[in-house]
């Protein structure tokens, strides 16, 4: 039997270890350094898999002509000990593939009301 999670249930968890791993890998103090870049450059996909609430907020229009639909869904999360909001875009099949915003705030409740404000 295999338990799928969410990277929100653990979030400062996975941070931690992805730090851990990469000061084994590359020495203390590149540690951080790295796995903030780790995040920068995956952001979509770690705040996607670290939400807690999703909301739908309708069809995401592009310029570029793509073959298959978008969705623009909010998220509120936590990721590295900190509670976030922001608007994913998500394929059919539950795939992140962009970001269109992303902001910081104090609590959850901040951020479950923030989500519940987004249009």
């Amino acid at each position: 039997m295999t338990m799928v999670s969410a990277i929100g249930a653990g979030s400062d968890r996975v941070v931690a270890t992805l730090v851990a791993g990469l000061e084994s890998e590359f020495g203390r103090g590149a540690g951080a350094a790295l796995a903030q870049r780790f995040l920068d450059a995956e952001e979509c996909d770690f705040v996607w898999e670290a939400r807690i609430s999703e909301r739908w907020l309708g069809a995401y229009s592009s310029d570029n002509d793509e073959d298959f639909e978008l969705d623009r869904v909010g998220v509120a999360g936590r990721l590295d000990g900190r509670w976030f909001v922001a608007v994913s875009i998500v394929d059919g099949d539950g795939n992140a593939h962009g970001l269109m915003g992303r902001r910081s705030v104090e609590s959850e409740g901040q951020a479950r009301e923030a989500l519940a404000a987004m249009r």
